[in-house]
């Protein structure tokens, strides 16, 4: 039989946000992380009403994967009813990735972009498949892992708890062996924090509460962009009938700690624990393995620095010829249409890309105030795939957009 020997829940608000909309639950064997989304702090609502959810437990009858996407349907529709009768949450919703330790066997029920990894022996694998738009363009062949990384666009998501009535859950089962470590975190984690350098942190030696912080702590010295969610449990064997029950909680960490100061501290005695962070929505491909960076040879790591320089050249050439050869004036006159950080559409003017050291192609022309979760989820792929139009063509498709005026 498997336990959560030891559980860390930890949450920052990161370096360029003021308020935290992420929010998480660990009550062993149930553990869940959700970002929201939403102006006027409706993406905190919708965060918390997610884990209120989960606070009043699971069903009673079904298989775990059942009994979680039942209480996920449940918040789903808690958060749409909220957002109908306040104006000022119109379209709030959340991601929610959540998970159910059956003795040797991990339950997950997911939607949206925060992630779960599983930690074994070195390899790092995602157990979760990001519902976003640059996901969906990796599937299509139209970006590449690396493009999609950097992609302008790379916040829409398309699939969220709260702007329909109903929502699709992906559910899945992994096989779990003792000394695995389960990662789950919101997405402020993963777009700071490559996941070879993911692998590299959780192969330290330590307390999981201290390699959570590190975590965390990479994820800001990278800038921090957005709240930072990570729970993190290492588990163990232990006899049959020593008796844990199923609602024993495993924690090692003060989860109200976290909700209020965004760390946790030592608990003398585990508690059952729900912790209120702050969120957003990701990007990314599922069960994605990768052996531990520490493995890598000299030759390769050479070739990995020669890269890197290469790319460095050619955005130096890129920058000269857009200043210097009458680029830069040419790309004036374009423009895409895309969301901002918030997930609200906006029209750009340049070119969609972003190059090494934090140079971008495309400045923020126009901010319509719709959120993109509004738009019909098997459009957005078309309207947001970044192509060039000319400043009218974008207005009025923002327009159309804003009117609800779309169609086929």
């Amino acid at each position: 039989m498997l336990r959560a020997a030891e559980t860390s829940c930890r949450t920052d608000p990161g370096r360029q946000r003021r308020d935290n909309e992420d929010s998480a639950f660990v009550r062993a064997p149930v553990f869940v992380v959700a970002d929201g989304m939403g102006g006027a702090q409706a993406g905190e609502v919708a965060s918390r009403i997610a884990i209120e959810a989960f606070e009043r437990g699971l069903p009673e009858a079904g298989t775990p994967e059942s009994r979680l996407a039942d209480r996920v349907r449940e918040a789903n529709r808690q958060i749409y009813e909220h957002s109908l009768e306040a104006r000022d949450r119109a379209g709030m919703g959340t991601t929610l990735t959540a998970a159910y330790l059956d003795d040797a066997r991990l339950a997950l029920a997911h939607v949206g972009d925060s992630r779960a990894y599983l930690f074994r022996k070195g390899s790092l694998t995602r157990l979760t498949q990001d519902h976003s738009l640059v996901e969906e363009l990796v599937k299509q062949g139209k970006l590449t892992e690396e493009e999609a990384a950097e992609h302008p666009q790379r916040s829409i998501i398309t699939r969220a708890l709260g702007p329909e009535p109903e929502v699709e859950v992906d559910t899945s089962t992994v096989d779990v062996e003792p000394g695995d470590l389960l990662l789950l975190c919101s997405d402020g984690l993963t777009t700071m924090v490559t996941e070879e350098r993911v692998a590299e942190i959780l192969a330290e030696d330590g307390p999981v509460d201290q390699i959570a912080q590190t975590l965390i702590d990479e994820a800001n010295r990278a800038g921090g962009r957005d709240n930072i969610t990570v729970v993190l449990l290492r588990l163990e064997e232990v006899a049959a009938g020593d008796g844990t029950s199923e609602q024993d909680t495993l924690v090692t960490s003060s989860p109200a700690a976290a909700h209020e100061h965004g760390t946790e501290s030592a608990s003398p005695e585990p508690e059952p624990a729900t912790v209120a962070v702050a969120q957003r929505p990701a990007p990314s491909r599922p069960t994605l393995r990768r052996e531990h960076p520490g493995a890598a040879s000299a030759p390769v790591r050479k070739r990995r620095r020669f890269a890197k320089s290469l790319a460095a050249l050619i955005a130096l050439a890129v920058v000269l010829f857009l200043v210097g050869g009458g680029g830069y004036l040419a790309t004036r006159q374009l423009y895409f249409v895309g969301t901002n950080s918030q997930g609200i559409v906006t029209i750009y003017r340049g070119l969609p890309y972003d190059l090494p050291g934090g140079i971008h192609l495309y400045e923020t022309f126009f901010v319509s105030g719709y959120p993109a979760s509004l738009v019909p989820a098997d459009r957005r792929a078309t309207l947001f795939n970044n192509q060039l139009r000319s400043q009218s063509d974008a207005q009025n498709l923002v327009r159309t957009i804003e009117l609800g005026q779309l169609h086929g």
